[in-house]
């Protein structure tokens, strides 16, 4: 573990797991065999994933994570160095695996994904009070659904009282504890989880369910919508609709993991937050131009170009 901090702008909670993908035509019914046109296995995890677009929007980003003592792990490790991400806060569990995620690729370009955490799931809030001196000199904390809450819950503490911007993806959707919502600056929920979040007495209702998130604490909702963009929410504004971009669909692996990076490199670079959704918004429609998680990542040129 990590003794003496080094400088960075964004810090991630992270997840980490091995992608499995499957390339198959369709969704398969409860029982079903279909036979996948392609196989090929890939770093992802919805943290890594998030602090790899941060790197290569021009974030100096360092991790928080635990990862299995296994090929998988060693798989982790490499990629982070080669994106120039800082890993002397990430655990290597001996006799543990690293986390898993079986995913299937559909000839339409939309996924289903299950995914095994493995030595993720060990991460806490000793593993952000042991990198403390980090948190209170970055500018952005990231965190996912897919670590612990445990973890992000004192990594937001600490984050806070370092006056720190904290970004949450809420993927895959669950209950949060209401402290861990007020310690969010920006939430980054897609609609469905939006809704989830939100809990019943919303109707359908984007705008109820969003309001009720910023009464409990959370500064601002940020609501992903895929190929029509995005609408941020801020308490006492109205909110603010950024259209999608029409792309070629190869695959839409990790489009959402590389909004939340771009939107944390963004905001780290001193940006504003509609205009960090900008950034966010036209780096997540590059992602889905290619294949795979990682490989679909633009880097900060080439989200440039496309704004211009």
């Amino acid at each position: 573990m990590m003794t003496d901090a080094v400088p960075c702008d964004v810090v991630c909670v992270a997840s980490w797991n091995a992608d499995l993908v499957s390339h198959v035509a369709r969704p398969m019914a409860r029982g079903e065999t279909l036979m996948a046109r392609a196989f090929g296995i890939s770093p992802g995890g919805k943290g890594s994933n998030a602090a790899v677009a941060a790197a290569r929007q021009g974030a100096r980003v360092a991790l928080i994570a635990r990862i299995g003592d296994d090929d998988f792990g060693r798989m982790g490790l490499d990629l982070w160095k080669a994106e120039g991400i800082t890993t002397r806060d990430v655990e290597q569990a001996a006799g543990e695996r690293s986390g898993v995620a079986q995913i299937l690729v559909y000839d339409d370009g939309d996924n289903s994904i299950a995914v095994y955490p493995g030595a993720g799931a060990g991460l806490g809030a000793r593993h952000a009070l042991a990198a403390a001196q980090l948190l209170a000199n970055c500018r952005v904390v990231m965190a996912s659904c897919e670590v612990p809450v445990e973890a992000t819950l004192e990594a937001f503490r600490l984050a806070r009282q370092a006056h720190a911007i904290t970004v949450l993806n809420p993927a895959p959707a669950r209950p949060l504890p209401e402290e861990l919502l007020a310690l969010v600056d920006v939430l980054t929920p897609n609609e469905s989880e939006l809704f989830e979040l939100a809990g019943p007495g919303c109707a359908g209702s984007m705008d109820a369910a969003a309001s009720q998130l910023l009464s409990r604490g959370t500064l601002s909702v940020l609501v992903t919508l895929g190929a029509a963009g995005c609408r941020l929410y801020q308490g006492g504004q109205s909110p603010v609709d950024l259209a999608g971009r029409a792309m070629r669909v190869a695959d839409t692996i990790g489009a959402g993991d590389t909004f939340t990076g771009a939107l944390a490199a963004a905001l780290a670079r001193g940006e504003a937050l509609p205009a960090a959704m900008q950034w966010a918004n036209a780096a997540a429609a590059l992602s889905v131009t290619r294949h795979g998680a990682i490989t679909g990542i633009p880097t900060q040129a080439e989200v440039a170009a496309l704004l211009a």
